[in-house]
């Protein structure tokens, strides 16, 4: 049987084991509200264990466990906003073109598979797309149906407008009902959005990369896990036509989203777009930079530089400019 630790067990631990300076009543305490497991274990490395931080003050890591947890505490509105509002903004495309009910939609919207030659390798991801986008669907109505009101209702009803699907649905599913949109809506679809650049191919399908590339940090952010390192991205790699658009669009250089700044620009970037003022922008810059700033002060330069990148004052200034514009 295997015997956990009390928190003095694994203070000793920290101490004699991983040459970490942590003593005190105070210290025990922040050890405690942070949590050994979730705190210390997933703040020792950046991105993957075999990438540890040198450590060996507790302050320090304390530090950049408050840093993530305050930025996720930032992150969380605005990425919800974004979330509700991309969809609103969709069902305000279809609108003009017919019935929002999800058995229209899959009729006249979500035809995408059309574009392609019947029988094609292209074809035939499309409509598995567009098969395993109704699967998900149905399953979360069926899940759904007597425990959520708003399902309830409109089966009972025997219709399902697609704002009640969108009120149901994960991220992820939302972004392949994008993906299996028509291009031509897709297209006006992320001119109703504002997301279009004449310096950039308007092909339909950028609002959809956007919405896949964010529901990871969406997902870390909702479920407190660790944000700071971008960890969260996993295989999931932005397209270049989103860097390419997040740079012309902003005037921010080298936009790889290796680091969290990337993501907190196109954030900025899509508020922007819904119609937050320069006030609003400037004070939401402005809580990020100073996270990253009282960082700098706990922890040493070279460790922020890989945390932060060491351009991210310079990709901060270039978005205050642009957000004042």
């Amino acid at each position: 049987m295997t015997r956990g630790k009390k928190t003095d067990g694994l203070m000793r631990h920290l101490r004699d084991n991983k040459q970490m300076d942590i003593n005190g009543s105070r210290q025990k305490k922040e050890l405690l509200q942070m949590g050994y497991y979730h705190g210390y274990k997933g703040y020792r490395f950046i991105k993957d264990k075999s990438d540890p931080i040198p450590l060996t003050k507790f302050d320090e890591l304390k530090a950049i466990y408050d840093f993530d947890m305050n930025l996720k505490s930032l992150l969380y509105p605005h990425i919800m906003t974004i979330e509700t509002a991309v969809k609103n903004y969709t069902i305000d495309t279809l609108v003009p073109h017919g019935s929002i009910e999800l058995d229209y939609a899959f009729k006249h919207f979500l035809l995408d598979y059309k574009s392609e030659p019947v029988g094609s390798k292209d074809y035939n991801t499309k409509m598995k797309d567009r098969l395993t986008l109704k699967k998900k669907i149905d399953n979360e109505i069926s899940y759904k149906y007597a425990k959520n009101d708003i399902v309830t209702h409109f089966l009972r009803s025997d219709t399902m407008p697609l704002w009640a699907i969108f009120e149901i649905i994960d991220m992820s599913t939302f972004g392949n009902f994008l993906k299996c949109l028509n291009q031509p809506l897709r297209i006006e679809n992320a001119d109703n959005l504002g997301l279009t650049h004449t310096a950039v191919l308007n092909d339909g399908n950028l609002v959809h990369d956007i919405i896949f590339l964010l529901k990871p940090l969406r997902n870390a952010v909702a479920h407190n896990n660790v944000v700071f390192d971008c960890r969260f991205a996993g295989k999931t790699r932005a397209r270049n036509s989103v860097k390419s658009y997040v740079n012309v669009e902003t005037g921010v250089q080298q936009i790889q989203f290796k680091y969290l700044i990337d993501y907190f620009i196109l954030i900025v970037l899509l508020l922007k777009k819904l119609g937050y003022n320069k006030t609003e922008l400037k004070k939401i810059i402005r809580l990020f930079q100073d996270e990253t700033e009282l960082l700098r002060t706990k922890i040493p330069t070279s460790l922020w530089n890989r945390i932060n990148g060491s351009d991210l004052n310079v990709k901060i200034t270039d978005l205050t400019t642009y957000a004042q514009t």
